[in-house]
């Protein structure tokens, strides 16, 4: 089969490059045919553009940088040994249960209502945003404040705009200000949650330590003083600390399973030397080791006023060693709470701005200049296609047709 000679394609392509070449010569004497179209738009949007470049108010954005506290402390790796397993748990709460980014629940604090509506109601922002809402007021200022913690620098950046600069620099730093009365009265850190908790359980430990020893004060009344032997007495005490350590094992197992998988090693670590408490108690309690099993003492010729006494002199045993563990891990988050120190830091507090950050006017002109632009063009074509309708006669007719259903005059050119 014969190929065809690059004649016959210079002529083939010929006309095709000649008509592309045609239609655009033609699009641009459609645009210079309607350049007074062209030029009146590009003129009314370089007008506007001036207008919102020169009569927009001037803004200030003041910014503040905030350095958020570390999510685990060093004290707890070095104390919590001195009580076996349970320091386990501060290890898998501080960097097993991390979150992606941290800063994540600061953001969320400062975007709290509670953060935003005292910053409304100290600064009078309801009536300097003319809103009659607190919803309102809310959703402006969060359109006049950025708060971004997802910065590669692990810091807390913080801006706030306002027509006045000195003002903005009040408000930003405000801001922290009304986050840190928030967190105040929150436990966000590790050490803080720890420390609320083990303060919360002493509070109980401690009632019942006082009800157990009045409990033992009105059995001494009832029967007198009672001498019990050194033998009930050493079998009390190691019966008392096995069901505080065995109580307190179970609170950091139940806990440990909230958040680590069954597999964990920690987790595998503190179920095993539960059990080993549990079995040391057994040896001494007849009914399977639980903590409300009764101890194997020597009873003799006890009377049952004596096994009163030693009932409740068990109990205050028991709350007194459960009492002297939570005060040992309530000091321990105290520490670690005090190590770290202040739950926000500011790195670089907010300094009233010496330029203006809104309007950006040269790119309000560019932005108008090009729009215009391209409207005008987008007119001057629209006009053009107007006019070869109307020289068509059927299809004059039939706009004709259109304009007198509508009752639209046509336009004299």
């Amino acid at each position: 089969m014969a190929e065809p000679s690059s004649t016959s394609l210079e002529k083939s392509n010929g006309p095709q490059q000649q008509d592309h070449e045609i239609s655009l010569l033609e699009l641009l004497a459609t645009i210079g045919r309607k350049k007074r179209i062209v030029l009146i738009t590009l003129t009314i949007a370089v007008v506007i553009g001036l207008l919102l470049a020169f009569l927009l108010p001037k803004e200030y954005t003041a910014k503040t940088t905030l350095l958020p506290p570390k999510q685990q402390s060093s004290m707890s790796s070095m104390l919590s040994s001195q009580l076996g397993s349970l320091g386990a748990v501060a290890s898998l709460t501080g960097h097993g249960l991390g979150l992606k980014n941290p800063n994540d629940m600061y953001v969320a604090m400062f975007r709290s209502r509670t953060v935003e509506d005292a910053m409304i109601r100290k600064y009078g922002l309801m009536k300097e945003y003319h809103a009659k809402l607190l919803s309102v007021a809310r959703k402006d200022f969060e359109g006049y404040s950025k708060v971004n913690g997802s910065t590669k620098d692990g810091l807390i950046h913080i801006s706030v705009t306002d027509r006045n600069p000195e003002r903005a620099a009040e408000l930003a730093n405000g801001y922290v200000a009304q986050f840190r009365n928030l967190s105040n009265h929150l436990a966000i850190t590790s050490a803080a949650q720890r420390r609320l908790f083990f303060q919360e359980q002493m509070k109980s430990a401690k009632d019942k330590l006082t009800n157990a020893e009045f409990a033992l004060e009105q059995t001494e009344e009832k029967s007198g003083m009672i001498e019990i032997s050194s033998q009930a007495r050493a079998l009390i005490e190691t019966g008392a600390q096995l069901r505080a350590q065995i109580a307190s094992q179970e609170a950091q197992v139940q806990g440990m399973r909230a958040f680590a998988a069954p597999d964990n090693p920690n987790l595998v670590q503190a179920e095993q030397e539960l059990r080993a408490l549990r079995a040391q108690l057994a040896s001494l309690a007849g009914k399977g080791g639980n903590p409300g099993a009764e101890l194997i003492l020597p009873k003799g010729n006890l009377p049952s006023a004596g096994l009163e006494y030693l009932r409740k002199f068990r109990d205050v045993q028991y709350y007194q060693a459960i009492f002297d563990i939570l005060a040992k891990q309530f000091e321990l988050a105290k520490l670690d709470e005090a190590r770290e120190g202040a739950l926000i830091q500011v790195v670089d507090p907010a300094i009233p701005p010496d330029h203006k950050s809104s309007p950006k006017r040269a790119l309000i002109l560019i932005g108008c200049f090009a729009g215009g632009l391209f409207l005008g063009i987008f007119l001057a074509l629209a006009a053009a296609g107007m006019d070869r309708l109307n020289q068509d006669p059927e299809t004059n007719g039939q706009m004709r047709a259109i304009r007198e259903a509508f009752g639209i005059k046509q336009l004299k050119r």
